[in-house]
């Protein structure tokens, strides 16, 4: 009788130690695929600023405005819109920035050169690079600069003044887009930020020359 009795108990500790393996395991099942599904979240934010940036600059999205290689092909369109010049320096950079038109009146198609002009109001050197946008924010596709200074950070010596260029023409696409019938202006705007820890590149010579800046 006590050989049954034991053979009972030996078959359910087994059992319970089974099902704890069992458990055991699910666990490290659960836990490793939350672990993944974290580190995609974690891939996918780091992804996601450089896609925006990306999506932004292919599509206008934003008031994004497009890069040119070169100027249009066609002559300039006979219609005339006015392109008015907005400029912000961010906290923290001591800058004195602004254009030196606010407002041109161009004909759609035709390239322009407008500067603006920047001073490094600090005792010491300093780096910005700027950020841009077109308002109203649907025209961001059809405003295409060959040049800006807006392409890349710009360092200022303590004291220094620049003048920077920036070359553009609005595509004359804009013309067979009804939705922009009744567009009479549109609004470049820029807002400089600092730069912690700005990339070293050597200085061009004349590069604080006189309408001649980094571009």
């Amino acid at each position: 009788m006590r050989q049954m009795d034991e053979k009972p108990t030996i078959s359910y500790r087994a059992k319970a130690s089974n099902a704890l393996r069992r458990g055991i395991g699910r666990d490290a099942l659960i836990a490793s695929i939350c672990g993944g599904i974290v580190a995609l979240m974690v891939g996918a934010s780091f992804a996601a600023v450089p896609f925006y940036n990306w999506f932004c600059r292919t599509t206008g999205f934003n008031g994004t405005t497009q890069v040119a290689t070169s100027a249009p092909s066609s002559a300039p369109l006979a219609r005339k819109i006015a392109v008015r010049f907005d400029s912000n320096v961010a906290g923290g950079l001591p800058w004195k920035f602004e254009p030196e038109q606010t407002e041109i009146e161009v004909r759609i198609g035709e390239v322009v050169t407008v500067y603006y002009t920047v001073t490094n109001q600090s005792a010491r050197a300093t780096t910005g690079q700027a950020a841009y946008n077109v308002a109203p924010l649907t025209v961001g596709s059809y405003f295409q600069k060959i040049n800006c200074f807006c392409f890349t950070e710009q360092t200022l010596a303590p004291g220094e003044k620049r003048e920077m260029p920036v070359v553009f023409y609005v595509d004359p696409a804009l013309a067979a887009d009804h939705d922009n019938d009744g567009l009479n202006t549109i609004t470049l705007s820029y807002t400089y930020y600092p730069v912690r820890d700005p990339a070293v590149r050597p200085l061009a010579a004349g590069e604080g020359d006189s309408h001649r800046g980094s571009l």
